[in-house]
C-alpha cells in the first residue's frame, strides 16, 4: 500500500502549519532518515524525516502553502514494488473527490509511517477570542466540539458540555471526559462555564476608523497562538504580583571580573561572556531549590512539585516571542548557562528550536532591562506557576546609615499563580532570589 504523508502536529499548540519547502521532488527515491520537507510550526521551522523507503509518488500540497491543517494529506510515498504513477493517480482521485474530507478519513496506520514527535496526552485548553471560554472545546459562542458518544453520555448524566474539560485533540470532549465529570473531576463550576465576554467583530472595529487610513496585516501562526495563550493565561490563572528592588553592585563587579578572566579559544575570543540575565537565571533556579514549595505547577487533580529548576527565558523573535528552557539550571555553571542561552537565542530567531527545547519548565524569566524598562509585570506562561519580570539596572540614590549614596538597583516583579503560590510563599521565593542576586558568590558554593 502507498504511504499517506500527513501534516504532522509538531508542537502541543499546533493546529495548522506552513509547508515551507519540499526537499524531495516527485519521482525521487526516499530512504529512511531522509529529510523530505521543512515545516513551519507556530514556534519554529522543523525538518520532517521519512522512516520508510520508497518513491515520492505525489506531492499533494505544494511548498509555500500556508495554514495547512494538522492531519491533512500532503504527499504520497510509493513503497517498494508499487507503481509510483498508480499511487499518484490514487492520491489525485482522493484529493479531487473530497479534499479535506477524504484526507480526514485516511487510514491511521499509514499515517504512522513517518516519524512525528509525541504529543502530550492532553493539550492545553485553547481559548478562542470569539468565545473566551476556558472550558471544553468551544469554537464560537454556542458550539462545543465533542464526540457523538460523549454528547449522549453527557445528556444521559445531565451534565452540560460547557462544564466539561476536553482531553481529546484540540480539547475535543470525548467519552472519558464525561466519565471523569460524573465523578466530579474536570468539571467547571456552572458560573464559570457560562461566562462569556462579548467581543466586537472585525467589521465593527474597522468601522471606527476611516477607510484607507490603515493597512490590514494578516496574523501569522505564531501571533495567533501567542494571542490565544495570553487570553487563556489571564482568564484561567489568578495572577498575583510582588515587586522588590535588588542592589546589584556586587553582581556587576563580579561579572566584570569573571569576564576579564575568561579563557580564550583558538581564535583568541573569550569562551564565554556573562550577562546580568545569566545571573538572574541561576539565582531564580537556586531560589526555587531553597523554596521548593514554590517550584510547583497547578493541576486540577493535584499539585506538581518539581525536583529540578528548569527555567524558561523569553526570547524576542520576529512576530512574537518564544521561551526556550534551560534544564537543570540549578546545577549548571554561569558560563554554561550563558553559552546555552546564546545558542538558544540564535536558533530561536532562525526558528530552529526543537519542541523539547521550549516546552515545559517550572518557572520563567522575562527581561526588558536592555530596553530601559524600569519595572513591569509579566503574564504567566502555562504550565508555570511563576514568572520573574526583570527591569533595568540603574544608578539610584539610596539611604544607608542615615546617608544618601548612589547604588546600582534593579527592580524585579514576580507574577504568581495564586492557586499554587500564594503571597507569603511568593515573598519567600523573591526574598531567596534577592539574597542570591545581591551576593553572587553564594551561587557558586
Amino acid at each position: 500500500m502507498p504511504v499517506n504523508i500527513l501534516m504532522p502536529a509538531l508542537s502541543p499548540t499546533m493546529e495548522k502549519g506552513n509547508l515551507a519547502k519540499w526537499l524531495k521532488k516527485e519521482g525521487d527515491a526516499v530512504k529512511a532518515g531522509d529529510v523530505i520537507a521543512e515545516i513551519e510550526t507556530d514556534k519554529a521551522t522543523m525538518e520532517y524525516e521519512s522512516i520508510d523507503d520508497g518513491v515520492l509518488a505525489k506531492i499533494v500540497v505544494p511548498e509555500g502553502s500556508q495554514d495547512v491543517p494538522v492531519n491533512q494529506l500532503i504527499a504520497v510515498l510509493a513503497q517498494e514494488g508499487e507503481d509510483p504513477k498508480t499511487a499518484a493517480s490514487a492520491a489525485s482521485a482522493a484529493a479531487a473527490a473530497g479534499k479535506g474530507a477524504a484526507q480526514a478519513k485516511a487510514p491511521a496506520a499509514p499515517a504512522a509511517k513517518l516519524e512525528q514527535r509525541p504529543e502530550p496526552a492532553a493539550r492545553p485548553a485553547a481559548v478562542p477570542a470569539s468565545a473566551l471560554s476556558a472550558h471544553g472545546a468551544t469554537h464560537g459562542a454556542n458550539r462545543i466540539f465533542a464526540s457523538p458518544l460523549a454528547r449522549r453520555l453527557a445528556k444521559t448524566a445531565g451534565i452540560e458540555l460547557s462544564r466539561i474539560r476536553g482531553s481529546g485533540p484540540h480539547s475535543r470532549i470525548i467519552a472519558r471526559d464525561v466519565e471523569a465529570a460524573r465523578s466530579g473531576q474536570g468539571l467547571a463550576p456552572a458560573a464559570a462555564a457560562s461566562f462569556a465576554l462579548p467581543v466586537p467583530s472585525d467589521d465593527k472595529i474597522r468601522a471606527l476608523f476611516e477607510p484607507g487610513s490603515y493597512d490590514v496585516v494578516p496574523h501569522d501562526n505564531i501571533r495567533k497562538v501567542i494571542a490565544r495563550r495570553l487570553v487563556e493565561a489571564k482568564l484561567t490563572i489568578p495572577h498575583f504580583y510582588l515587586t522588590l528592588d535588588c542592589n546589584i553592585g556586587k553582581l556587576l563587579a563580579a561579572r566584570e571580573e569573571i569576564n576579564a578572566a575568561a579563557p580564550k579559544d583558538k581564535d583568541g575570543k573569550p569562551t564565554y561572556k556573562l550577562s546580568v540575565n545569566d545571573f538572574v537565571i541561576k539565582a531564580l533556579a537556586l531560589a526555587l531549590q531553597r523554596v521548593p514549595d514554590a517550584n510547583a505547577t497547578w493541576t486540577e487533580s493535584g499539585m506538581l512539585k518539581h525536583h529540578r529548576s528548569d527555567i524558561g527565558v523569553a526570547v524576542s523573535i520576529p512576530g512574537g516571542l518564544i521561551t526556550p528552557v534551560v534544564r537543570h539550571a540549578e546545577a549548571k555553571s554561569l558560563s554554561i548557562i550563558s553559552n546555552e542561552m546564546k545558542d538558544f537565542a540564535a536558533r530561536a530567531r532562525a526558528r530552529k528550536l526543537k519542541p523539547e527545547e521550549y516546552q515545559g519548565g517550572s518557572s520563567a524569566v522575562s527581561n526588558l532591562g536592555m530596553y530601559g524598562i524600569k519595572d513591569f509585570a509579566a503574564v504567566i506562561n502555562p504550565p508555570h506557576a511563576t514568572i520573574l519580570a526583570v527591569g533595568a539596572g540603574e544608578e539610584r540614590a539610596i539611604v544607608r546609615d542615615g546617608k544618601i549614596e548612589a547604588a546600582w538597583i534593579m527592580s524585579v516583579t514576580l507574577s504568581t499563580d495564586h492557586r499554587a503560590v500564594d503571597g507569603a510563599l511568593g515573598a519567600q521565593l523573591l526574598g531567596a532570589f534577592k539574597a542570591l542576586i545581591e551576593n553572587p558568590v553564594t551561587m557558586v558554593v
